[in-house]
């Protein structure tokens, strides 16, 4: 591992402040979810249907997707900073297209433009595993998404305030003042960390094979997609559900949607104080077992009537709990296959998580039709949540048969 001077906070010469870490990340979550109360009211106002306009989440998921497959190598070739300078600028142009977008077309457009910005989420991560170890990252990572998670847990709070004061576009004009800010902060503290560079862009990409054969790499890929599916099968399909099956005001719903972020703040607590402890297969393994439990619970109280809304928005703390869990740790092992390739790694690995979690949020918007009440999105993530449980022990198993 490179040494790397200690960090100093507006001091481009050295790393970045963790605090600065925690913002870039948290830029990111802002723009998935800030305006995710607002959405019955933008259908409205676009004169669309609701599955329509549900695809300014998962377009934008979808875009973030295949964004992260060049991210990584782009940053590995030619640094954390410049690719972090330019991506927020992206996202502030394009955060003024959604506001001027006279159609809703063309407002899907700008928004998926808007997906630029997971370079924060993608490098912030990468800083981390340039300037620590595997262990140390997985507890950092904990630590830097904990701060995070206060962004999507009162996020959604002000942006169903905003929404009943000034209508959807506000939660839009937020997003651009976030974005101007971290362009100075970004400007300001970042310093350089990826000090060892690949001769050509080709020459990051050619080593996914590297990365794909890697059945660890698989694992952790897997556990973490299934287990963030379910959170974003809920990002997807919430909105209906408290509007369509509950009657819930934007303000309401914003509040309600701090239940996962709430959950997830405590997980990256556990992941901050034991991962380097525990280690971080198992980690991983409770995590998941928590996300399945408290959905599998969900369901059975939902078929015996005992759901109404806040129990229901309630259990969605231990899906955030779990991912909290789950989510450092699965990254931290990613990012330690090939330590080399931690910028590839990061944009492969949150390729193949959040392509995943696009289809699942597009899948729940498009199910969740008047009349059915909460149970395709339950379903989901029920299936997802089991499906990660599955990957994790899948990994256990084969480290154990390899070391025999």
């Amino acid at each position: 591992m490179t040494t790397h001077a200690p960090s100093r906070f507006l001091d481009r010469a050295t790393p970045p402040h963790i605090m600065t870490l925690v913002l870039l990340a948290g830029l990111q979550a802002l723009s998935m979810n800030v305006f995710l109360p607002s959405l019955p009211s933008m259908a409205e106002w676009f004169d669309a249907d609701y599955a329509v306009i549900q695809l300014s989440v998962s377009l934008y998921l979808g875009m973030n997707a295949a964004l992260q497959l060049f991210i990584g190598p782009i940053s590995d070739r030619f640094g954390r900073r410049p690719v972090l300078m330019w991506s927020i600028g992206g996202f502030v142009l394009a955060t003024i297209g959604t506001l001027l977008a006279p159609t809703v077309e063309i407002f899907l457009v700008f928004r998926m433009l808007q997906a630029v910005v997971v370079a924060t989420m993608v490098l912030s991560r990468a800083v981390v595993r340039d300037i620590v170890g595997e262990a140390r990252a997985a507890s950092m990572i904990g630590y830097v998404t904990m701060g995070m998670a206060l962004v999507p847990m009162l996020g959604p709070m002000l942006g169903g305030v905003l929404q009943e004061l000034f209508g959807w576009q506000a939660s839009f004009v937020l997003m651009l003042l976030c974005g101007l800010a971290m362009m100075a902060l970004t400007w300001a503290d970042l310093g350089e960390t990826a000090r060892s560079r690949s001769t050509s862009f080709r020459a990051q990409v050619v080593q996914y094979p590297e990365l794909l054969t890697s059945r660890r790499f698989w694992g952790y890929c897997l556990s973490a997609a299934f287990t963030s599916g379910s959170f974003f099968a809920f990002l997807g399909g919430a909105p209906f559900v408290g509007t369509q099956v509950f009657g819930l005001s934007p303000s309401v719903l914003g509040f309600y949607f701090g239940a996962p972020a709430a959950g997830y703040a405590f997980g990256n607590f556990f992941s901050g104080r034991f991962s380097v402890r525990l280690g971080v297969n198992r980690m991983v393994l409770w995590g998941s077992s928590i996300t399945a439990t408290g959905v599998a619970t969900l369901m059975l109280l939902a078929l015996a009537g005992l759901a109404p809304a806040p129990v229901f928005f309630g259990f969605f703390v231990f899906v955030g709990l779990g991912n909290g869990m789950v989510l450092p740790n699965a990254t931290a092992g990613m990012l330690s296959v090939r330590p080399h390739l931690a910028g590839t790694a990061s944009g492969l690995g949150g390729a193949i998580m959040i392509g995943g979690g696009a289809g699942l949020s597009a899948l729940a918007g498009a199910l969740l039709v008047p009349g059915a009440g909460p149970w395709p999105l339950l379903a989901i993530m029920i299936a997802t949540s089991t499906a990660s449980v599955t990957s994790i022990i899948y990994v256990i198993r084969r480290e154990r048969a390899v070391t025999r």
